[in-house]
């Protein structure tokens, strides 16, 4: 593969082909990380929100259990979470090191990060399309299903967009610990070699693919909040 010439000034040679596979790991990790802890993200902050006293499936203990959960990880520092779930991650995947144990580690993190941010935006749904649904007979679950999820799909694409700017930033850490990815790339070839200019690369690369996924977020959530 040929390259522009002052990337061949930047980069030492033989680490382009690297950098590229830096950015390919980097799209692994965020892609797992979204795909699999926004889902179950989506699953746990609808309980959270649905368990709430006085919601519809209000249960405090169930609550009170999930949300110790997440008040307990959430906080950690995500340098930190990776290294103390190493031992969990070495069971679950097999190994410490690499890209699927540094996703692993993003994906249970992410869950809960995105099942706060799930639950806080569908408290702000109508309450009064709720009680509208309930009392044209929709089961408690069909609500939560076709009323509530998509009465707050604007707000959660935006807290999803935070996510995703969220996660990136996880998967360049992860790279400090043997995730792989740009981080990794960074650390390697750009601080432990004093190469700013190689640094900055991958900085701007970040930040073109975090305002890609702002401006798409900011859209579709305008998009989904004009919807008929």
């Amino acid at each position: 593969m040929t390259y522009p010439t002052f990337l061949g000034d930047v980069f030492p040679p033989g680490t382009q082909d690297v950098f590229v596979d830096a950015i390919g790991e980097t799209v692994r990790l965020v892609g797992i990380t979204m795909i699999v802890g926004g889902l179950l993200g989506l699953v746990y902050g609808t309980l959270l929100y649905a368990t709430r006293p006085g919601n519809l499936l209000a249960n405090r203990a169930v609550f009170s259990v999930l949300n110790v959960l997440v008040n307990i990880i959430r906080p950690i520092p995500f340098i930190i979470f990776i290294t103390a779930i190493a031992p969990i991650t070495k069971e679950v995947i097999g190994t410490r090191i690499g890209v699927e144990a540094a996703a692993f580690a993003m994906t249970v993190m992410a869950t809960f990060v995105i099942g706060r941010v799930v639950e806080q935006n569908l408290v702000s749904v109508d309450p009064g399309v709720v009680e509208a649904a309930r009392s044209m007979g929709a089961s408690k679950v069909r609500t939560l299903a076709t009323v509530v999820i998509p009465e707050g799909l604007a707000p959660l694409t935006l807290g999803y967009t935070f996510m995703f700017v969220a996660v990136v930033d996880m998967s360049a850490m992860a790279g400090y610990v043997g995730g792989g990815g740009l981080g990794d790339f960074a650390r390697q070839y750009g601080y432990q070699q004093n190469n700013w200019q190689l640094t900055l690369v991958v900085i701007v690369v970040l930040i073109v693919v975090v305002q890609i996924a702002q401006f798409f977020g900011n859209w579709l959530s305008r998009r989904l909040q004009h919807r008929d």
